[in-house]
């Protein structure tokens, strides 16, 4: 009974907070801007070298992921915080997980949207040959947006409060991200370089333990970092 209290808690957070975004689209708009931003940048550094464009790929599509949804993460208690209610919202019956779980569930949501934008993108710019084991491709997509938005949630969450919050979250959250960014890069170019069985299943190995232990983790540390 408690858990499908929680569990309807934290639809009904996602929900609030996705229909907040989708009327709005001021945020998604300017994260996939940002994130388009950079991945042209990006292909005028790399110059007109074909190879060399397409041996960046997999970096380049990462890391417009990584800076783009640090300002997706930002946003993650901006609404709460802009009308008093966090307070309110952290004192409701129930257990606190569902807050984070419901945040984490609208965050997966926007950030999955953004990344399947900016590859696209990527794919267009960088001439990108998807190759026939698309599946075990679309699996690292997911498992490195599931480490990235665990922590980039739960780090919102620990800097919400600070008024320097926007400097905050990325000096706490850049250095805890590098396993799973370096995972999902190395992964995805070996999958392109038709290695799958090779590196990439080390790789993918590697973000499915991340992502299981950090989940734990942070569902563990999120009621004690919510309180401060």
């Amino acid at each position: 009974m408690s858990l499908q209290r929680d569990w309807r808690r934290a639809r009904a957070i996602a929900w609030k907070d996705l229909t907040a975004e989708r009327r709005s689209k001021a945020g998604f708009n300017a994260v996939r801007s940002l994130a388009i931003t950079i991945l042209v940048l990006f292909g005028f550094a790399l110059g007109p070298d074909t190879n060399a464009v397409r041996a960046a790929a997999p970096g380049v599509i990462w890391l417009c992921a990584l800076f783009a949804g640090v300002l997706a993460f930002n946003r993650s208690y901006q609404s709460e915080l802009d009308g008093g209610a966090l307070e309110q919202l952290v004192l409701y019956p129930g257990s606190r997980k569902a807050i984070y779980a419901g945040k984490l569930l609208a965050n997966f949501v926007f950030v999955a949207l953004m990344l399947a934008v900016v590859i696209v993108a990527g794919i267009i710019l960088f001439q990108v040959v998807i190759p026939g084991e698309w599946p075990s491709l679309l699996a690292i997509i997911l498992f490195g947006t599931i480490g990235l938005v665990t922590l980039g949630t739960f780090y919102a969450a620990m800097s919400s409060r600070s008024r320097a919050r926007e400097v905050l979250l990325p000096l706490l959250l850049f250095p805890m991200l590098v396993p799973v960014l370096l995972a999902a890069m190395e992964a995805t170019k070996a999958l392109l370089g038709g290695n799958m069985m090779g590196d990439a299943g080390v790789w993918v190995r590697l973000l499915i333990v991340f992502d299981i232990v950090f989940l734990a983790a942070t569902f563990l540390a999120f009621e004690a970092v919510i309180e401060v």
